[in-house]
This record gives structure tokens, sequence and C-alpha cells, in this order.
């Protein structure tokens, strides 16, 4: 088998180019709490490994940019903005909120910043700043709202329209993405907020918008406060 011929049709795979840089994501998350990493190399400062995970993921993005029809060429109009602001803060208001035991399904240390004198190192804040509000939205719109929504409603999932994708498409894909993350009520708060504007406007920036807002809004929180175990 030709392998060159295999990977230029995994890249022309539209389902492939949404989920390659999730699965990366995805990857770097297990290596990150993985403890035989940890243990093995103790005197290296993994911190540092979010730094190549966003620079992974933002590769690929970068690689299969343009079979992005979605979003290749940005579109967003003010209200369409505002609106998705609304948004992005509520999620992030619900976030901080409904913080409760049985809202979690594990409990993570979270991401600290700071160095042994407990003071911020803000070159890693600010990679982890980035990478939460620009390139994990558009990585995880990506695969839940355009792929995922889609592909529930239609194998052929780029041939359905987003503005007339059913509960089923909202309900389960909002399901999926709230066990991707430990607060899972926040979490499926945030899958339906994203979905709903999904489908009310049709265009894949505004969930993206939403999200990469809720992202910045959690991260300065953090930072501001010191509750890292939100990050």
């Amino acid at each position: 088998m030709n392998i060159g011929h295999s990977v230029a049709r995994m890249r022309e795979n539209p389902a492939f180019s949404r989920i390659l840089p999730f699965a990366l994501y995805l990857l770097f998350l297990s290596l990150e709490g993985s403890a035989w990493l940890h243990d093995g190399w103790p005197r290296i400062d993994w911190r540092w490994l979010y730094a190549v995970k966003i620079s992974v993921v933002a590769g690929a993005l970068l690689y299969f940019w343009s079979r992005y029809e979605e979003i290749a060429r940005p579109r967003l109009s003010l209200r369409e903005g505002v609106i998705a602001l609304v948004v992005g803060a509520a999620v992030f208001g619900i976030w901080i909120t409904l913080d409760g035991p049985w809202v979690k399904l594990w409990h993570p240390n979270g991401y600290d910043p700071r160095g042994v004198d407990g003071s911020v190192l803000w070159l890693m804040a600010s990679i982890r700043l980035f990478g939460a509000a620009v390139i994990v939205p558009v990585m995880e719109e990506l695969f839940w709202r355009s792929f995922v929504m889609r592909w529930i409603e239609r194998q052929d999932f780029l041939k359905a329209n987003p503005s007339v994708l059913g509960a089923n498409a909202l309900l389960i894909s909002s399901a999926l993405f709230a066990v991707e993350h430990h607060q899972w009520a926040a979490g499926l708060i945030a899958g339906l907020g994203y979905g709903w504007l999904y489908i009310r406007s049709g265009n894949l920036w505004v969930p993206i918008l939403a999200h990469g807002f809720t992202n910045m809004l959690l991260g300065l929180w953090v930072l501001r406060s010191g509750q890292w175990q939100f990050w």
C-alpha cells in the first residue's frame, strides 16, 4: 500500500481532519496525568508540556485549515457577536458557581503556574490562557459542534445544515461534551449553550467566540483568585 496515498486520503477525509486535533489534545491530557511520566523524570517541570500540547494541536489545525469550510473565512455579525459574548459570560458564571461535589466526575489538581516562591510564572500562565481561550475553542467546536452534532443527524455530516439540527443532536452531543469535563453539570449546560448558538446562527464562529470568551474569563478569574482547580 502506498503510504503517501493513504496519508493524502486521510487528509481529505472531513471527519479525520476534525477528529485528529481533538485526539491529539486527549493524548497529551493522558500524558499530563500519567504517574509514570512524573515519577520517572521528577526533575522536569511537566507543566511546560501544556505548551507542547497547544503547539501540536495548533499545528494540526493549521495543517487542515483549508479543509474547514465552516471557518475558513471568518464571518460574524454584530448581533451574533453580542449574543455569543452574553452566552459565554453566562457559562463562565455557571462554571464557577456550579461546583459542588455531586457535580464533579473527578477532582483534578488543576494547573498551577506559580514558581517555588509562590509568584505566578507569567510566561507559563500566558501560554495556558492563550491555549484555553484561542486554540481549545476552535479545536473543540470543530469536533463537538461541527462534526459530532452534525454526524448524529447525518453521517454524511458536511451535508447536514446546522440550522435545522434536531434535539437528539443537541442533547447527545452536549451529554458527551459534559463527560469530557470533570464538572459534568456545568459542561452539560455549556454544551447546550454552545450547541444552541450553532443551531440558531448556522455559523460555527458564534460558538467558537462564546467558548473562547468563557475560557478567557475563567482563566483571568483563576489568575486573580488563585482557584487553580478550575484550570
